[in-house]
């Protein structure tokens, strides 16, 4: 019976500090103090119902002789290369210690706190579902956290096709990737989202599928982006689920207002100026609503449409830290030389910032 009650304490402390990490990350990073004050119920909750057998718990604890320490020092298994890793290895660790509570309660003969551990256990998935946009919305905002916002547009490419310039792209230090592929046949576009996928993680780089959020799914893009008059984003979500990003074009103030109350997790700003490159595309929305944006949008932006080496400082100028240039780039016949100096134009413009 002693090692039972050792097993019991042990993963006590495990989901206490699990939690922990969890509620901290909620109040310190996040502001949440809805959830921070459910995540605190929670590692109470855990804590309460061991205080009956706190006694038995501690006399069976034996953390000095443990075998899993020197296995669990010696491991790599606990890195956390994100904050969506960290934030999803320790909602595992909380959900899987309290089923381990859960049945050792049972052998123990103490079924009605087995009982008390399990509604527990499903607190826990459900609170993990909360956090879920919060984490997602930190990789949008981590991911427009560039300079250039690129988009495919094979029919201007000089003869290349999308992998190839894609290729070009990455290879120039871009980090952020839209496939946009209006009347390219599924099966074509499908093959090239596959490879473009793979070039992407390679490079450390997110993918952005344009209009076709099955697509996005389909060849594991990190989002999908959809227009004013494509699926509406809430159907778009609930197809795609929690974990990837979607970005949703806007042209006025109150769209763009209506896009975070929609639970868009990022916007297009636009066309700043006027654009050929799409077809029924709506009048220019001036910089106007750039800064506008910058200044009243609590979201992740990118500015777009129209965009040139020439006036690309005058956006910059205007708030938008993201800028998403088309043509002028898969058009180039330098695709590295010139983005080297778009990058130039943005460091005039940033130190001219209005």
């Amino acid at each position: 019976m002693t090692q039972l009650y050792r097993l019991i304490d042990a993963n006590v402390n495990r989901v206490s500090e699990g939690v922990r990490v969890l509620e901290d990350l909620a109040r310190l990073h996040f502001d949440q103090a809805d959830l921070c004050t459910e995540l605190r119920a929670l590692r109470h909750a855990v804590r309460h119902g061991s205080e009956i057998l706190t006694g038995r718990c501690l006399a069976a604890r034996a953390a000095a002789s443990d075998v899993g320490l020197d296995v669990s020092q010696s491991s790599q298994l606990d890195e956390r290369p994100s904050l969506a890793a960290l934030v999803a290895a320790n909602f595992k660790r909380a959900q899987e210690g309290l089923r381990v509570i859960e049945e050792t309660l049972k052998l123990a003969g103490r079924y009605d706190l087995s009982k008390e551990y399990e509604g527990l256990r499903f607190r826990a998935y459900t609170l993990e579902q909360r956090y879920a946009p919060l984490v997602r919305r930190e990789r949008a905002r981590a991911a427009l956290d560039t300079d250039i916002y690129c988009i495919t547009a094979e029919e201007y490419s000089l003869g290349r096709d999308n992998v190839q310039v894609v290729s070009e792209m990455l290879a120039a230090g871009v980090r952020l990737i839209q496939y946009r592929a209006k009347d390219k046949e599924t099966g074509a576009r499908y093959q090239e989202c596959r490879e473009i996928r793979r070039l992407t993680r390679a490079a450390g780089a997110t993918f952005i599928v344009n209009d076709h959020p099955g697509l996005a799914l389909m060849v594991e893009a990190d989002g999908v982006h959809v227009g004013q008059d494509d699926y509406p984003i809430e159907a778009v979500r609930t197809l795609v689920g929690d974990e990837m990003i979607v970005g949703l074009s806007t042209h006025s103030p109150e769209q763009a207002q209506q896009a975070i109350r929609r639970g868009a997790d990022y916007i297009g700003v636009g066309p700043v100026y006027r654009t050929f490159t799409k077809k029924n595309v709506t009048d220019p929305v001036g910089l106007e609503y750039v800064a506008y944006t910058a200044a009243h949008v609590s979201i992740p932006f990118v500015a777009l449409g129209g965009v040139k080496v020439h006036n690309v400082a005058e956006v910059r100028r205007h708030g938008a830290r993201c800028i998403a240039l088309v043509t002028e780039i898969v058009g180039a016949p330098d695709i590295r030389e010139r983005i080297e100096e778009i990058r130039a134009a943005l460091k005039e413009g940033e130190s001219q910032a209005v």
